[in-house]
């Protein structure tokens, strides 16, 4: 998937803020469907002429945003709508099954 992202130096936002709003209206318009892959940080990294910690940052807004989620080694997806609320539950169970084991 062709992904049109692009990102300007001389405005003010910073370049995470400017990669993570442009995914985010991709997925909001429909042009990134629920299930497709992003592209990998050294891909789009490269792509853009950024570091790989600028797409990693915009990756991380994403993911605590529930617009996208980890796949580990396979990479990243998009997230289908309800996502974020199942995630939000799952994440509250874990926590509290962590914090009975370590007592």
């Amino acid at each position: 998937m062709k992904t049109t992202i692009r990102v300007n130096r001389k405005r003010p936002e910073s370049l995470t803020k400017q990669i993570t709003d442009q995914l985010t209206e991709l997925i909001s318009s429909g042009a990134m469907v629920a299930g497709s892959f992003l592209p990998s940080e050294r891909e789009l990294a490269n792509s853009l002429k950024v570091a790989r910690n600028v797409v990693r940052g915009s990756y991380e807004n994403l993911i605590r945003a529930g617009k996208i989620q980890s796949e580990g080694r396979k990479g990243r997806t998009v997230r289908t709508a309800g996502a974020k609320k199942k995630a939000a539950a799952a994440k509250g169970g874990t926590k509290s099954s962590t914090k009975a084991r370590k007592k």
